[in-house]
């Protein structure tokens, strides 16, 4: 494995301000800039950063130090010291494998190992297709760390093979050194396209340039519902992507789905994903904005039974949220004008900055401006390998409106 420059991180001594320290006392896991009052040396990227009481002197949490993010300290362990080594490394990574365990029953061998903070492993991403593990990192506090996480991520995760994803920030960062993003760090990658299985069904991730880690593995929950719905059906899934949604309609015996991105290359893989599997149905596929595909088939009153409506995340930085508030509202009126009679929607929401009862509610507000009367059957929230350990941490939401 190339690596990042070789550095021993130092250690640093911090304090807080009071609103900040009842935070930490608290376990939130992000100590922000501003919040620190005290510190004993300047920062590099890495250092290990030990957060004291203000009364007491006493350890309060340790975390790592990342002096180009305004969360300036990402915590590791609260209250009690530890040796932040290769056996802590190892502790969280089999702590996080057995929560995700029963997922592997259902003929599944893809999911998420380590989501982050949530794991207690702050802005590291750690995504298992088959036998290839796809790391990401969203800090450079990690390179320090990466030879000796390595071996424990192979281990619990049977994993033969690992590549590494940087964030955009780390691409352009001199921190990473010599390490890229797509690189294979462990073993060796016959192909990009990794082959592997979702409840029984096959699709392809591109684990050195598809999105985030190359698939979205946290919707395995509802693609299934949906699946187990569509018998028969005519299925219209927005913002498809690789056709997640599409091929478990069409493994569902749906009569027909159409899957619409504005990816065409997404929607290549979406073809190629339900000619994997087993299917009757027709599958159409459309490269056009979804938001103007919508208002056509409005227009043109073409309905379906099913209408999955899954978009991108609207609001990656507050600036954006009233607009996502807007995309909501709208959405669900359009899904709402090109529903049959006695049809299912679906509308979901990555969007971490709006909260599920607004999304709730926003959802409500563009049904009851469409053409039909619905209720909300379904709520459903996170799967198990995308577990929630901090408010922030929450971020997927989604509901089943019918009659």
């Amino acid at each position: 494995m190339n690596s990042a420059e070789k550095r021993t991180p130092q250690r640093l001594a911090v304090k807080l301000k009071p609103a900040a320290e009842r935070m930490v006392k608290k376990g939130h896991p992000w100590v922000f800039a501003d919040s620190i009052s005290k510190q004993n040396a300047q920062g590099q990227a890495g250092d290990l950063a030990i957060i004291y009481d203000n009364k007491k002197n006493r350890f309060l949490a340790c975390g790592l130090y990342d002096p180009y993010s305004p969360i300036r300290i990402k915590v590791l362990q609260f209250h009690q010291q530890a040796q932040i080594d290769a056996t802590f490394w190892r502790e969280k990574i089999r702590a996080a494998s057995a929560l995700r365990q029963p997922l592997l029953g259902a003929d599944t061998n893809s999911y998420r190992l380590l989501y982050g903070e949530n794991d207690g492993l702050p802005g590291l991403v750690a995504d298992v297709y088959d036998k290839v593990l796809v790391l990401k990192l969203y800090s450079s506090i990690w390179f320090p760390y990466l030879a000796e996480i390595l071996p424990a991520l192979s281990q619990y995760s049977g994993s033969q093979t690992m590549v590494l994803r940087l964030s955009r920030a780390l691409m352009q960062s001199e921190e990473k050194g010599d390490l890229k993003d797509g690189q294979v760090i462990w073993g060796k990658l016959d192909d990009d396209e990794v082959l592997f299985r979702e409840c029984g069904l096959l699709f392809t991730a591109n684990v050195v340039a598809g999105h985030k880690t190359g698939y979205f593995l946290d919707q395995r929950h509802n693609r299934k519902k949906i699946g187990a719905a569509a018998a028969g059906k005519k299925v219209l899934d927005i913002f498809a992507y690789a056709g997640g949604f599409s091929v478990h309609a069409l493994a569902g015996d749906a009569a027909e789905v159409t899957s619409i991105d504005i990816s065409a290359k997404a929607l290549e893989l979406a073809r190629k994903n339900a000619a994997r599997n087993p299917h009757r149905g027709i599958h159409h596929t459309k490269a056009v904005d979804a938001f103007a595909e919508l208002e056509t088939l409005s227009e043109r009153r073409e309905t379906f039974d099913i209408v999955v409506i899954d978009p991108p995340s609207f609001a990656k930085q507050a600036s954006e949220v009233e607009k996502a508030r807007r995309h909501y509202v709208r959405l669900a009126k359009l899904g709402t004008q090109v529903l049959a009679p006695h049809g299912l929607l679906f509308l979901a929401s990555c969007s971490s900055r709006v909260a599920a009862d607004d999304f709730f509610a926003l959802c409500a507000e563009g049904i009851g401006a469409g053409q039909q009367s619905l209720v909300l059957r379904e709520k459903t929230f996170h799967d198990i390998d995308h577990p929630i350990g901090f408010p922030e941490g929450a971020y997927l939401k989604a509901g089943y409106w019918s009659q």
